[in-house]
């Protein structure tokens, strides 16, 4: 636009002098080598603006067909990107159908004409791990690396693929590096979660456990699962390493609120019994016991190997005592009475066990103070109906 006033300006300056000096046209003399050219004032505006018109005119045509080729080149170019995204989308599908193959072959087709080849790459990669080709999945992943060295999809895709092949050591190096840079990430936060517990780094775990609750990515129940088996993954590491000294000291510094948690002592007392440390084991217990005669962990007094059972018998009567109708405590009482051959004082505390609840188990063991106490025929009554019992589950 600013050529062409300009255009129009000099020729309108120059008919402007052309008619004032009309009369005086003067004289132009061009000499170039042994050739002479000879033309008026006027005459040489009038070709100067010819040439600047013509240059416009030139100028403008040259534009167009560029424009036109340019416009030629890019419908193809979208075109084929176009097909590249359609392409791609099928093989999204296929993917999520389970037909690898087809996925492979849809993404990689017209990867090269995408915008985003990194995401057929990564797709190629799913695929190929679908099928079990270590091979395509290496190359497929190396490929999306070249694109982009630092791309987060990428490292997620690969370290997926790893905890899928139990490779939890090599995912594990790589969410390391990944979990200072996206600490917040809930798909690097879960895929910690599952190469903590395959590798059984508790305490890395116990430190996750409020994050993840936090981030909502596992519910109350299962918080409370991770959470016992991280005390017992950590409980067993200490006394496979320290023995019976070391869960005593891991014990004393425990919290008091862990302390007091029933299934806490339920695991601390199952591996100071695994340790040889029974006597200690029965500390823990009797003074959990004492403050509440838990069910849980009344059968644990069964299980340890004292060298004289009167004080767990005594500790049993009480509760009994206070509460007649404990079918746990009673069940508890009678298999420690039958050890010391009191039948019947096993066989009373069996019938008060049985009369709050039917049990195979006490249905048995009350057989056999019966049996020791030549009482036959009850014994026999009593079987029958354990074994009535048995058939009716």
């Amino acid at each position: 636009m600013f050529r062409l006033i300009f255009l129009f300006i000099v020729l309108g300056l120059g008919l402007f002098v052309g008619t004032q000096f009309s009369d005086q046209q003067g004289y132009v003399l061009i000499s170039i080598a042994n050739t002479t050219t000879e033309m008026s004032v006027t005459t040489l505006v009038i070709f100067v603006v010819g040439v600047l018109a013509a240059l416009y005119i030139a100028e403008n045509i040259i534009k167009r067909g560029l424009r036109a080729s340019s416009a030629t080149w890019n419908w193809f170019s979208v075109r084929k990107l176009k097909r590249a995204r359609r392409y791609t989308n099928e093989g999204i599908i296929k993917l999520l159908e389970g037909d690898w193959q087809a996925a492979e072959k849809k993404v990689t087709r017209w990867a090269n004409h995408h915008d985003m080849p990194i995401l057929c790459h990564l797709i190629a990669a799913e695929a190929a791990q679908g099928m079990g080709d270590e091979t395509k999945r290496k190359k497929y992943l190396a490929l999306a690396l070249e694109l982009d060295k630092n791309s987060l999809a990428v490292e997620i895709t690969q370290i997926r693929q790893m905890v899928r092949n139990n490779q939890y050591a090599d995912a594990h190096a790589h969410l390391e590096k990944l979990k200072g840079r996206y600490p917040n990430n809930t798909i690097v936060l879960n895929l910690l979660k599952k190469t903590y517990q395959h590798l059984q780094l508790w305490t890395a775990l116990d430190e996750l456990l409020p994050k993840l609750k936090k981030t909502k990515l596992i519910q109350n129940e299962e918080y409370q699962t991770l959470y016992y088996q991280v005390q017992l993954g950590k409980m067993e590491e200490i006394g496979s390493q320290k023995g019976t000294s070391g869960l005593l000291a891991y014990w004393s510094n425990l919290p008091k609120k862990l302390k007091q948690d029933e299934n806490v002592v339920r695991l601390m007392v199952e591996q100071l019994i695994e340790t040889k440390g029974d006597s200690e084991a029965y500390v823990i217990l009797r003074d959990s016991l004492k403050q509440s005669p838990s069910a849980l962990l009344l059968p644990l007094l069964t299980e340890i190997h004292l060298p004289d059972t009167y004080p767990a018998i005594v500790l049993l009567e009480g509760i009994v005592k206070k509460s007649k109708d404990h079918a746990e405590a009673n069940s508890t009482l009678g298999q420690l009475y039958l050890r010391e051959h009191k039948w019947p004082e096993a066989q009373n505390a069996f019938e008060q066990s049985l009369k709050q609840r039917a049990s195979v188990t006490d249905y048995s063991y009350l057989a056999d103070a019966l049996e020791h106490q030549n009482m036959h025929q009850a014994a026999g009554d009593v079987s029958r109906k354990a074994l009535s019992l048995m058939t009716s589950k």
